[in-house]
């Protein structure tokens, strides 16, 4: 039993909301992803990745699932000739000091309204809330392109989540995220698979919520929702897994290293269904 892994879960699964979304913020302790770390980074990624599907981004209307309350990504994507940027976020929770730090280099997209920085909404629209909700779609036409990155194994209704983001779907649109299949305890990638659900729900469960989703369960899923549905394994800690595959629940195992001992995907979808 890990013990050490056991104590730091209890304490992040029993930590107040309030206090994980402070320390989220300020970069201690809890890690934040790629689009708050390094957002050019990822706008770069998601244009070359599309390029590679013979993709453009130029003249589209993109959403940025999960943004984590910087505008960095948007405002790249404007730069780099999209023509409008959803920000979705199911929290509020804007970066003031990291995004005034974009003036005045986008201040074509962005303006200060009472000390805060603020999009201009001819460029931006935010999105705040339940993104299954019928208010919540009225708010935004369909659009072109959906976007994210370390969003999705963090939904606790992945289903409900992948049919409402498809609704707001153009009939031509495009799915494109990135998605972190191990335990956000990077050190033990597999750890939390070893679990009960009723544990892992009640006990161990990080605030921050860990589904525990498997590659054959986000199949399914986007297999449901869309026509088209491109996986790409772009990583699988075969040996990692290995050592640990007679301790992980049944439910967790299908008997195929290639899908088992996956930790990262590539999902591009399209074809969207009604």
């Amino acid at each position: 039993m890990n013990l050490r892994y056991l104590l730091l879960r209890l304490l992040r699964h029993f930590m107040p909301e309030g206090i994980a979304r402070f320390l989220l913020k300020r970069r201690w302790i809890i890690k934040p992803g790629l689009e708050s770390t390094d957002p050019f980074a990822a706008s770069t990624r998601y244009v070359e990745t599309l390029a590679e599907k013979g993709i453009s981004i130029a003249g589209k209307r993109i959403l940025v699932f999960g943004y984590g309350g910087r505008f960095a990504v948007g405002v790249d994507l404007l730069k780099r000739g999209a023509a409008q940027v959803v920000l979705c976020d199911h929290f509020v929770l804007l970066d003031t000091e990291r995004n005034r730090e974009l003036l005045p280099a986008y201040e074509r997209y962005l303006k200060v309204e009472q000390d805060e920085v603020m999009p201009r909404s001819e460029f931006i629209t935010l999105l705040h809330g339940d993104i299954r909700e019928e208010s919540i779609q009225k708010q935004i036409s369909q659009v072109d392109v959906i976007l994210s990155t370390s969003v999705f194994e963090h939904l606790d209704d992945v289903p409900g989540i992948t049919t409402a983001l498809a609704k707001l779907t153009a009939p031509s649109g495009i799915h494109l995220h990135f998605v972190d299949l191990r335990d956000h305890y990077f050190k033990y990638p597999f750890e939390m698979l070893k679990y009960s659900e009723p544990v892992w729900r009640n006990f161990l469960n990080p605030t921050s919520n860990l589904n525990r989703y498997r590659l054959n369960d986000y199949r399914r899923e986007f297999e449901a929702n869309f026509g088209s549905v491109e996986f790409d394994v772009l990583e699988h800690l075969d040996d990692e897994f290995r050592k640990v595959e007679h301790t992980l629940r049944p439910e967790f195992k299908t008997g195929d290293l290639g899908v088992d001992a996956v930790t990262l995907i590539k999902v591009f979808a399209s074809q969207p269904k009604r």
